[in-house]
């Protein structure tokens, strides 16, 4: 590994660290690392990143370690620890999240996650103990993910730094603990998967001839191809390696297969629009499919437009009303509801009954059309149709109103591409 130290700094790191590469990079080289930190009080961004695009960026204060980020699903890792360390506070998690100060995100080179954490501690929705366990559960995932990968380069960057958060964390008992944890991953045999990857039924009628009922009744209701091996071990309340376990029979038999799924849409927080960015207009989508919910951010920041994707639809009703999007396209089908009972609340609030409700369903027959009418929707379009000239002709059609003038006004200003944090 290389490991460049910013040319805006003003210390050397403590030589042994330089030119290394992976194989060198074992238990005592990361905690030497962590270790030469310290001793210099570095404070900014330690930057990891492997052949095939993922990084990770982990803050650093005087050479304490503050928060972690990045890797394949960082959206998916918050919402997970948010789950298991605020289950009390699961309805509100979305409110909060649009109500996060203008000023905080950034301030000091930090990301979201970790000032949304720290503006909560502050304002007392949560204490500083349930940050802490959110912040190492983050870490101890973060570091665990960079443990199996096989080539990794590093680089640090000095920033301004604060101590004013919500916890320093020496980086040796980080790497002291997930040495254990990767230690028992490999003696378990499992050294060849990802905790990230997805477990995906590959053939539905094979899978019920060759096992038992009840077997075939668990794996059909755990495995729906969205949810990752950690996803599955929170769901079920069993420790990872054992999910794992359960399920390499059927992954070695064919029944079964792993594979990468993309991470669930980051939260359009108040806090990430700029001045520019306020005048575009929102639209927002309801759909438990995060493949149609990228779909439409693709199109829509190219053309102009903010988005944001609500893959819950439990959370929707909090996330719409904290927002109040301009346009929204509801799925038809989802888990424990549908798109026509959404689409009938939501019209009974006040605030969204003039808002264009677009159903979005893989169905195109006439009762639905009709039954969509009948809920309040405003417009009907079919998965099959969902490209990027549909979607704007749809927007085109309903914002008409709105839409020119906004857009002229973000254009006029220079900024026409939407923006998100993530």
């Amino acid at each position: 590994m290389n490991i460049k130290a910013s040319q805006t700094s003003s210390k050397k790191l403590p030589g042994g660290i330089n030119n290394q590469t992976m194989k060198e990079f074992d238990q005592s080289a990361q905690a030497e690392l962590f270790s030469n930190l310290k001793q210099v009080r570095f404070s900014g961004q330690l930057v990891l990143k492997e052949p095939k695009g993922d990084s990770w960026t982990v803050y650093v204060h005087l050479g304490y370690v503050l928060y972690a980020t990045g890797g394949i699903h960082p959206v998916k890792r918050w919402y997970r620890n948010l789950r298991i360390f605020l289950p009390e506070h699961t309805g509100e998690i979305s409110q909060w999240e649009s109500e996060i100060s203008g000023t905080a995100v950034g301030e000091y080179n930090r990301c979201w996650q970790y000032e949304l954490l720290c503006s909560w501690v502050k304002q007392g929705k949560i204490t500083r103990e349930q940050a802490t366990k959110i912040v190492w559960a983050n870490l101890l995932e973060v570091w665990f993910d960079l443990t199996q990968k096989p080539d990794v380069t590093y680089e640090l960057i000095q920033a301004q730094s604060s101590s004013e958060g919500i916890v320093l964390l020496d980086g040796n008992r980080l790497v002291a603990e997930v040495a254990r944890k990767k230690a028992a991953w490999d003696k378990a045999r499992l050294s060849d998967y990802s905790p990230n990857q997805a477990p995906i039924i590959r053939d539905i009628e094979q899978l019920q001839e060759r096992t038992s009922p009840t077997v075939f009744q668990m794996l059909s209701q755990m495995i729906n191809g969205q949810k990752t091996l950690r996803d599955m071990a929170l769901e079920m309340k069993r420790e990872l390696p054992t999910v794992i376990n359960f399920l390499l029979p059927y992954v070695q038999s064919g029944l079964v297969e792993l594979g990468d799924i993309p991470d669930q849409p980051a939260p359009l927080l108040a806090a990430s629009a700029t001045s520019n960015d306020v005048h575009k207009p929102l639209i927002a989508c309801v759909d438990d499919s995060p493949l149609i919910s990228q779909s439409l951010e693709k199109f829509l920041s190219k053309a102009g437009y903010r988005f944001v994707g609500i893959n819950d639809p439990l959370r929707a009703f909090s996330v719409l009303l904290a927002l109040k999007p301009d346009l929204i396209f509801l799925d038809l089908m989802m888990p424990n509801t549908n798109g026509y009972e959404v689409c009938e609340k939501l019209r009974r609030i006040p605030l969204f009954r003039n808002t264009p409700i677009v159903i979005l369903t893989g169905n195109d027959g006439v009762i639905d059309r009709v039954r969509t009418k009948m809920v309040g929707a405003t417009d009907f379009l079919s998965k099959a149709k969902v490209d990027g000239g549909a979607v704007l002709d749809v927007l085109e059609k309903h914002l008409r109103h709105c839409t020119l003038s906004q857009l002229h006004m973000s254009q006029s200003s220079g900024n026409s591409n939407g923006q998100r944090i993530a």
